[in-house]
């Protein structure tokens, strides 16, 4: 059994993402089954982890003035968590705080550094932080105060305003909510609802998504509802996919990037299970795991296949599929919730080079829809170039596709649809920033 505490594992963490880029959900899980974390510590690990790195640009902020010289890397990352706790804490007392980060740097570090960290958290603990109202320049203060990089805020501020842009980003900072899928091929949401009360996870109905649920306490991956497929976690901005692309029983329907599945299950449970799925994706291991949560769901007709999407003219005829969905890879920012990691990762470079694989993917998919079938281009971000001006690079391109409609999204949401487009922020209701959009291949 591991004596690593959660705060020691909570600062691995931190050092392998500055170190090795490696995100932190998939470093969480490890690390809770490494040290062996268990019962109210899994709870004060994850919120230590996100919340640091989640606060990394307005805690270096107030640290700044109380560091005199170079630090390493990892005594940074025990400043920033320990200043986390006394600051957005409430259960952990700030003299607790101060004196785990002293134990953890002796035991990583010597005296010296236990009493330099010591004495930066006291003289905090004494003078407080320094004022964010210094910050004179509205962007760089919106910055710091929600810790969105700089060009990142001013990149929003062009494309939506201030206001919205600040909304955005104090939506950002609040812990996510767990979503789920009931799977109506199996149940329906009553008996789901009632499943998970009587195994001790409470939730509730989705405002939005009929089939969808809102985790409130519990985790849904280690019940009997979960493991027997009666329901799949999935967001519920996720879930406004498979209604945009409103595929019926018996289609055939062709998914370019499906891996790890929740939209293509949820297509299949939209279809009845009656038709065919093919789901590609580049990677052998994630078919699998497509399969494995087809499986698991009871679902039938996916036909995974690992291939190169903007290759798919290769293995399948022209016009063999009735709808396309290309569900395309992206910058992530609208899901900087759940991984918070991601807005320090990502730079304006890494958005061109995104633009450029999301045309070529639309480009392939133009040829496998069948005319007058529909082809859905979907997004987990909330960026213009991405979003809205790929849209109108394709359309200038491809005039055999046209802009249509988005009619069959539930009632929530179709106030957000504007010029037949879906741009959901994560401010909207609470759930992933999400853009969808529909084109209709022309008859000849």
């Amino acid at each position: 059994m591991s004596n690593t505490t959660a705060r020691e594992a909570a600062l691995d963490i931190l050092e392998q993402i500055d170190k090795n880029q490696s995100y932190s959900n998939l470093l969480l899980n490890h690390a809770i089954k490494k040290f062996n974390i268990k019962g109210p510590d899994t709870g004060l690990l994850t919120e230590l982890t996100y919340g640091t790195i989640q606060r990394k640009l307005t805690l270096d902020y107030y640290l700044t003035p109380f560091i005199k010289k170079k630090l390493e890397n990892w005594v940074r990352n025990l400043l920033r968590m320990s200043l986390y706790q006394m600051l957005y804490f409430d259960r952990v007392p700030e003299r607790a705080a101060i004196h785990e980060a002293v134990e953890i740097a002796k035991k990583r570090g010597h005296k010296g550094i236990a009493g330099l960290v010591n004495g930066i958290l006291r003289s905090i603990q004494r003078e407080g932080v320094p004022s964010l109202n210094d910050i004179l320049d509205p962007i760089e203060r919106l910055s710091i105060e929600t810790s969105h990089p700089y060009w990142l805020v001013a990149r929003w501020n062009e494309q939506y305003g201030l206001e919205k842009t600040k909304k955005m980003c104090e939506t950002n900072l609040l812990a996510p909510v767990q979503t789920a899928r009931v799977n109506t091929l199996k149940t329906n949401r009553e008996a789901v609802l009632d499943q998970l009360n009587a195994e001790g996870v409470e939730a509730k109905p989705s405002s939005i998504i009929p089939e969808g649920i809102s985790i409130m306490k519990g985790n849904i991956a280690h019940t009997n509802a979960y493991k027997t497929g009666m329901l799949t976690i999935q967001d519920e901005s996720s879930m406004l996919v498979a209604y945009a692309m409103n595929a019926q029983p018996g289609e055939t329907i062709l998914d370019m990037c499906a891996a790890p599945g929740g939209k293509t299950t949820h297509l299949a449970q939209s279809m009845n299970n009656e038709g065919q799925i093919v789901a590609l994706d580049l990677h052998p291991h994630k078919i699998k795991l497509i399969s494995d949560n087809a499986d698991r769901l009871g679902i039938e007709c996916i036909e995974g296949t690992a291939i190169d999407a903007r290759k798919a003219h290769e293995k399948f005829e022209a016009g063999s599929f009735d709808r396309v969905l290309v569900d395309a890879p992206c910058s992530g920012l609208g899901v900087v919730r759940r991984k918070p990691d991601i807005k320090y990762a990502k730079s304006e470079n890494d958005l061109e080079g995104l633009t450029a694989v999301q045309h070529s993917l639309l480009a392939a998919a133009v040829d496998m829809i069948k005319p007058g079938g529909k082809l859905i281009y979907s997004t987990c971000t909330v960026d213009h170039a991405e979003n809205n001006d790929t849209v109108a690079k394709f359309l200038r391109e491809y005039k055999q596709m046209e802009l249509t409609a988005l009619e069959n999204l539930p009632e929530a949401i179709q106030p957000l649809v504007q010029d037949n487009i879906l741009q959901v922020f994560p401010q909207d209701f609470n759930g992933d920033g999400f853009f969808i959009a529909c084109f209709e291949k022309k008859q000849n």
